[in-house]
């Protein structure tokens, strides 16, 4: 199963629009970080870049 945040919070809006920083699309959306992002590319980028799981 994917990443999936929960962006709920007002913290996660901003209203003023800025380039993603994954996609460079705007949005108003913010990472936890305050980064400028959209939910669906933070949770893509998150999946891609997981480090694999040691299944021993």
């Amino acid at each position: 199963m994917g990443a999936h945040f929960d962006w709920s919070d007002k913290r996660h809006w901003s209203p003023r629009a800025e380039p993603c920083g994954i996609c460079d699309k705007p949005t108003n959306l913010r990472s936890d970080r305050g980064k400028p992002a959209h939910k669906v590319c933070a949770e893509a980028w998150t999946d891609q870049h997981a480090k694999p799981t040691d299944k021993s």
